[in-house]
This record gives C-alpha cells, sequence and structure tokens, in this order.
C-alpha cells in the first residue's frame, strides 16, 4: 500500500496514456495520487483529473516559478479550495535555483498561500530549492502568527531546513532523488525523519527513481523510492508505505480513509 502524495498528472507529459499511467500505479499498489497545481488559472483541468479518476485527489496553488504569471489572492485559493476533493494549497514556495522570479515577489506570493493554508485547514505544499536561510526565516514568522499544516516537498535542502521544519510541525516527504547514487546525505537525513513525519513522492513527470532514472516518471515509479527509504530505516517496503500512507491521511485529513474508499 502506497499514495504518491505529489504528482503532475496534468502536464502533458501524460495525455497521450494517462489512463495507463494510472492503471500501472494501481497496480503497483499506489492507492492515492495527488496531483499538484502549479497554476491556478489551470485548476479546472486539475479539477476535471479528480474527478475522472476516484483515486485521484487535487490541491490549488502557484508554483514559484509561475508567481510572475498570475496574481492569486487569499480569497481565490480559498473559493476554489471549496472543491470536496481539493486537499491541499500549493505548491508554492521559493526557488533561487532558477532565481527567474524576484525575490520579494516570490515572497509575498509565498505568503499568500501560507495564510490560504491558515485559513482553510488545508495543508500546505512547499517547494524549496537553494532558499534555505529564507524559507526557514519565513515559516518561522509566518508560524508566529498562527500555526498552518505543511509539507516541505521533493526535500533535497539542508538537514538544518529539515530541523527547522520539523520542530515547526512540518512533514518532510522525498522523490526518487533520495535512490540516485550521490544521495549518500539526502538517505541520511530520510533514515533520521521521524516515523509520524515521512511521507513519499514520485514528482512525476520529473525524477525517476532508480532504475527509471533518466525515463519519464510516473506514480507507480514510487514503489522504488519507498523501497530505498525502507533499507535505509531498516524496515520492510510495506511497512514503509504502510507508515508513509497513514501520515498523508494524516497530513491531508480531508481526504476519506483508504477503508472507507474501498468500501464505497
Amino acid at each position: 500500500m502506497l499514495i504518491d502524495s505529489h504528482c503532475h498528472l496534468d502536464f502533458p507529459d501524460f495525455a497521450a496514456e494517462r489512463d495507463n499511467v494510472v492503471a500501472r500505479a494501481r497496480a503497483a499498489g499506489v492507492k492515492r495520487m495527488i496531483t499538484i497545481s502549479t497554476l491556478v488559472s489551470k485548476f479546472a483541468e486539475i479539477r476535471a483529473l479528480a474527478e475522472t479518476y476516484d483515486d485521484v485527489y487535487c490541491t490549488v496553488g502557484t508554483h514559484p516559478m509561475n508567481a510572475n504569471a498570475e496574481q492569486v489572492s487569499v480569497e481565490d485559493l480559498v473559493a476554489l479550495a471549496q472543491y470536496e476533493k481539493c486537499v491541499g494549497i500549493g505548491e508554492a514556495g521559493l526557488d533561487y535555483h532558477y532565481d527567474d522570479t524576484p525575490r520579494d515577489l516570490a515572497a509575498q506570493v509565498f505568503r499568500t498561500h501560507i495564510t490560504a493554508a491558515r485559513e482553510t485547514g488545508l495543508p500546505l505544499i512547499i517547494h524549496a530549492r537553494d532558499a534555505d536561510a529564507d524559507m526557514a526565516a519565513i515559516l518561522e514568522d509566518e508560524m508566529g502568527k498562527g500555526p498552518f499544516k505543511a509539507v516541505l516537498h521533493c526535500f533535497t535542502s539542508t538537514r538544518t531546513l529539515a530541523e527547522t521544519g520539523l520542530a515547526l510541525g512540518l512533514y518532510v516527504s522525498f522523490s526518487g532523488i533520495v535512490t540516485f547514487k550521490n544521495s549518500d546525505e539526502l538517505r541520511a537525513i530520510a533514515g533520521d525523519v521521524p516515523d509520524d513525519r515521512l511521507l513519499v513522492e514520485t514528482d512525476a513527470p520529473f525524477l525517476a527513481p532508480v532504475p527509471y532514472r533518466g525515463k519519464r516518471n510516473e506514480p507507480a515509479y514510487v514503489a522504488e523510492t519507498a523501497k530505498v527509504i525502507a533499507g535505509v530505516r531498516g524496515v520492510t517496503p510495506a511497512e514503509l508505505g504502510a507508515l508513509t500512507s497513514a501520515n498523508v491521511l494524516r497530513l491531508f485529513s480531508k481526504m476519506p480513509a483508504l477503508a472507507a474508499a474501498s468500501a464505497a
């Protein structure tokens, strides 16, 4: 049993065979997939996918690399998040790797999403890349204004940011990068995240894990990421799957329990 807590099924990479991609995920034991918004203006497409597949849920938000592309208010996010299968806000955050969005604008948009997460009670999906100091500062500042739930998605940052996030009550999610040969430090961090804060994801179509590295990623491959993390933590893949699935359902609490979904 697994849940892919972060994928992008709306991306054109899947258009030609989306039904097959979902079918392969199911065959691999993936019980749920959360398809993550990167442009609020395309939320209708995200919502359509959630309505097409019983086991697909969605979020609403603006990726930091799209912060220049649209102006979104807290009210916009809160209104769209009322959709019954919208279970989170984001992804939003800071990306200084490409650094093609003015940093003050990126921070403003990120704080807008934090406010929406706080107002809706839905978890915030955080994108953090090469921005550890500013990310930590904003998270600490905003948490001081009032609590909100969040996950550091596709974690590739420093142990310091992981520890800051955990101290603030955040979850930490790992993608296929943790399977790469040169990811020893990332695997060490994945081994140390508390049991109740650990998630796995694909970030598909990006970052396919070994042995699929270099190919298009898809939700079925989350099993490979889970297998590696299970080995690091000294548990079986089945145990890791059950643990991380329970964590997803706790964090994304708007989703019904798996047993209830199976009975429906």
